[in-house]
């Protein structure tokens, strides 16, 4: 089969493949469409230790043609989004059944743009920060992929405000369509909500941004972060002075979800795509490319220039 393959030289290039075959408890899926997300650029700069050759692509949507051991036979002919750990930039991928999440009611773009997106953003704001009516939310990287359905989810979630930073001027406008009362950029950030607090607030940026993002939570607070977009570099916060203002720090990692308990991710990914079909929340497919053009897609987002989501057409 046809696919992308990331190879030794850090090249993507496409060509022919063995097509996978499912083993107890996946399925195949005869992929349209795929999503791009910041693992491709993880992957890509070599910060996961994942043997080359490799077939890139962590989201796919399309139909199953083939199951495992253990899997209905029923399910052969649903359409579905698939959380997968690689090869969704090839013409067949497997999935594990649990994470293939029903997708009958939306169209295939849609549904490759759901991908870990949808499920991480209505994880961050249901599951870990548990925005409540009334709550004040601070989203950082609010035109992103997760960003702009973050937004969405707490305002569905009922929050009294919701406000927004994103990485330059240009995003301003694009962001303040996902929900956000307020859109800043970072380099306004602390400066620019002045004394206001939040309690919650989304942080994959890191270093600087992270300790501003501490300083401005309210008392009982939670601050919860997914990711290191500025800089791995760690940060160093005092559990004590969360505990005399009984603020939380906490993390979500939607990839060890999915190996420790699956079953709860499939429940979110099945609560956040029901929420999509019924049009409380949009996903915005903002670019579609050729599987020849990945490469392009992936530095896209890596650049920062990527607003909402980008798909590959595999189909």
């Amino acid at each position: 089969m046809k696919a992308i393959v990331l190879d030794t030289d850090d090249q993507f290039r496409v060509g022919e493949v063995a097509e996978p075959v499912p083993g107890p408890g996946e399925v195949a899926i005869r992929v349209a469409y795929a999503g791009v997300q910041y693992g491709d650029v993880l992957v890509r700069a070599g910060h996961f230790p994942i043997p080359r050759p490799f077939v890139p692509g962590f989201e796919a949507a399309g139909q199953i043609v083939a199951v495992g051991a253990g899997v209905d036979q029923a399910r052969i002919g649903e359409q579905v989004a698939g959380l997968i750990g690689g090869g969704g930039f090839g013409e067949i991928v497997i999935a594990p059944a649990i994470l293939a999440i029903g997708a009958a009611q939306v169209d295939p773009r849609t549904a490759a743009g759901f991908g870990w997106v949808t499920p991480t953003a209505y994880d961050l704001i249901n599951t870990i920060a548990r925005v409540r009516p009334g709550d004040t939310v601070l989203i950082h990287a609010a035109a992103g992929g997760v960003g702009s359905m973050a937004g969405q989810f707490a305002a569905v979630a009922g929050a009294e405000r919701i406000v927004g930073v994103v990485g330059n001027a240009d995003q301003v406008d694009y962001a303040r369509r996902f929900g956000y009362h307020e859109v800043l950029v970072r380099e306004d950030f602390p400066d620019a909500v002045g004394d206001e607090t939040f309690d919650a607030i989304l942080d994959p940026i890191g270093g600087r941004t992270r300790l501003a993002s501490l300083a401005r939570l309210a008392a009982h607070g939670r601050i919860v972060v997914y990711g290191n977009i500025a800089t791995f570099e760690p940060v160093t916060v005092s559990t004590n002075d969360l505990l005399m203002q009984g603020q939380s720090l906490m993390t979500y990692n939607s990839n060890l979800a999915s190996q420790t308990h699956p079953k709860r991710l499939a429940d979110s990914a099945a609560r956040a795509m029901a929420l999509v079909a019924d049009g409380s929340v949009r996903i915005d497919i903002t670019a579609e490319y050729d599987l020849s053009d990945v490469e392009t897609a992936i530095a896209s987002l890596a650049g920062g220039a990527t607003r909402g989501r980008s798909i590959v057409r595999v189909g």
